[in-house]
């Protein structure tokens, strides 16, 4: 994929300082280069005279649908530019196939003090995930009314039905008693609440932050309308490193389930338990799903070989919630 990235920025650089110049004559604009990550579409860097951008661009060949939909994302960031909530400034948008964006580059880490290298600080760990908490609710207040194009709402029973087809596309013998969660969790459907805007993958490391405080809310592929109990489970698997034995560590001093709740304005939510064990089940799928594909030769990692216990613990937990 690498190759295939430095080959479109090269295709496509041309047609990005184009359009930039149309609005700055005489920008300075540099070569596209590829940044590590970005699993939806593909993410470059570009230096220029008013400073560095990102650019996000559909992949050769693909359309502006789905993880792909590059103008989505741009719109949603360009609606979220006058709330609260911080996202990066979008700079340009091109709708011409393959569509791109381009958006303020916003200096900062993004970590998972659980999870990522290299690790973060206990307190400052702790300080940030209370911050990322708190910053949920001005999300979730972002009046309706002023979301662009937010397709269909999301019910708690649409997010089990998803993370189900994707458990059952995975052998049995890598989730063990991931269809009892799995049954357990369609036995008990919370009914939905008033839908709010979702970023849909809330968590640190999509969530730049200086020093202790987040600055920018990143990586907007699959922001929807749908349940905030949904995005508070999701966000408190990360909080608890044990669920995550040979590929996490333990950070001493993480604020628990019950203070990130009353940060985050979920403390009175009912049912928040179901989602918490929802978030497991989601995590384990995916993980299951990454392991296969490995086993099967479709992506060779040996590294997946470590999730197995990982995988056991986050479905030992979900019917622990439960």
């Amino acid at each position: 994929m690498t190759g295939a990235a430095e080959q479109h920025a090269r295709d496509l650089g041309p047609r990005v300082a184009e359009v930039l110049r149309a609005t700055a004559p005489g920008l300075e604009v540099g070569p596209l280069e590829v940044m590590p990550g970005g699993h939806s579409g593909l993410t470059y860097r570009l230096d220029t005279g008013e400073g560095p951008l990102v650019v996000k661009a559909v992949p050769p060949g693909q359309r502006s649908i789905g993880r792909h939909d590059m103008l989505r994302q741009a719109r949603i960031l360009q609606a979220l530019a006058d709330t609260p909530v911080a996202v990066p400034a979008v700079r340009a948008v091109d709708d011409t196939e393959p569509a791109w964006f381009a958006m303020e580059l916003v200096e900062g880490e993004s970590l998972e003090p659980v999870l990522d290298d290299p690790p973060v600080p206990a307190d400052l760990a702790a300080t940030r995930m209370r911050h990322a908490a708190a910053a949920l609710p001005a999300l979730h207040g972002v009046p309706i009314a002023a979301v662009p194009d937010p397709g269909p709402v999301l019910t708690p029973a649409d997010e089990l039905a998803r993370w189900v087809r994707t458990m059952g596309a995975v052998p049995p013998e890598l989730l063990p008693q991931g269809d009892v969660l799995g049954e357990r969790l369609a036995a008990a459907v919370p009914a939905a609440v008033d839908p709010v805007l979702v970023h849909g993958d809330y968590r640190l490391g999509n969530l730049l932050s200086r020093g202790e405080h987040p600055v920018a809310l990143i990586d907007w592929e699959i922001w929807s309308l749908g349940d905030p109990r949904v995005e508070l489970g999701w966000f408190l698997v990360f909080a608890d490193g044990s669920n995550f034995p040979g590929v996490g560590r333990e950070v001493p001093g993480l604020p628990g389930e019950d203070e990130l709740l009353g940060l985050a304005g979920g403390a009175d939510r009912p049912d928040q338990a179901w989602f918490n064990a929802l978030g497991r089940f989601k995590m384990a799928a995916i993980m299951g799903h990454n392991l296969r594909r490995h086993r099967e030769g479709r992506h060779h990692d040996p590294a997946q070989e470590q999730l197995p216990a990982t995988i056991t613990r986050l479905i030992e937990t979900g019917l622990d919630r439960l």
